[in-house]
């Protein structure tokens, strides 16, 4: 109970950004007391912030969609082209929240017969024009610093679906903190993707690897697929050859496929 009131409570703040503690005490039907616990067990954590008579979400753990949209973005086009080669006709697919899977949608247009899941709002609109693609939104509450939806509602949707392939983002790719995100809310989202899908196919561009962001949404040992620009240190080609992962290097549309 206390576990779920403190992962809502982070919700509700993330997704208002600042609320008073006599707002939270109204909305969780809990003292001033409980709230000043949970707040400060959501303050170590460090997805919000102690302000005068309430709290604010942490404006220091993302960086605006728009803002990261514009890094690498050719990189990330080709990236989202070879990603999309792995998509068959008849395929239920997730599309992961992102600025890299975003781009995905233009290739799909002659693909018969897909579904596709995703949380990724610029996904949907980009997808708008395209007849044969079945988009089910997972719906929730829009976070516009990422674009995307989040909420409990969507943990229990994803439950319900079989997952055919998986193309996840990430903020960050490292041997010991594994595949990492900024947000908390769509870190449980991609945790309950990875469980319940077949085939995990992982898009990050070489700028993401050794780097580790605040919340580990799978181990790297868990992906099938990683579909990145350049070819990863030695230490990370050892790694995946060892785990029988698949990796994909992409560069000026043509890609080069070594198997673990």
């Amino acid at each position: 109970m206390k576990s779920k009131r403190i992962q809502e409570i982070e919700e509700y703040v993330l997704n208002n950004n600042n609320v008073s503690l006599d707002k939270l005490t109204e909305i969780f039907n809990v003292s001033k007391n409980t709230i000043r616990r949970d707040i400060h067990e959501l303050a170590k954590k460090g997805t919000i912030k102690k302000v005068y008579g309430g709290v604010s979400a942490n404006s220091n753990l993302l960086v605006p969609f728009n803002e990261r949209e514009i890094t690498n973005r050719t990189t990330k086009t080709l990236i989202a082209e070879t990603a999309s080669e792995f998509i068959n006709d008849g395929d239920i697919i997730f599309i992961d929240s992102g600025t890299t899977t975003v781009n995905m949608a233009d290739f799909l247009k002659d693909k018969l017969n897909i579904t596709i899941i995703t949380n990724n709002l610029n996904f949907i609109t980009n997808s708008i024009r395209y007849e044969n693609l079945n988009i089910i939104s997972t719906g929730g509450a829009l976070v516009r610093k990422t674009n995307s939806f989040v909420g409990i509602d969507t943990l229990n949707m994803l439950k319900t679906y079989n997952i055919n392939k998986a193309f996840m983002s990430a903020t960050g790719v490292s041997l010991t903190n594994g595949i990492t995100n900024s947000s908390p809310l769509e870190c449980e989202i991609k945790k309950a993707v990875v469980n319940k899908s077949n085939e995990i196919y992982l898009m990050a561009d070489s700028s993401k690897f050794n780097t580790s962001s605040l919340m580990t949404y799978c181990e790297l040992k868990d992906i099938n697929y990683l579909i990145t620009d350049k070819i990863p240190p030695k230490d990370y080609e050892f790694f995946l050859k060892d785990h029988n992962i698949n990796l994909v290097i992409v560069k000026h549309s043509v890609q080069l496929d070594i198997r673990g």
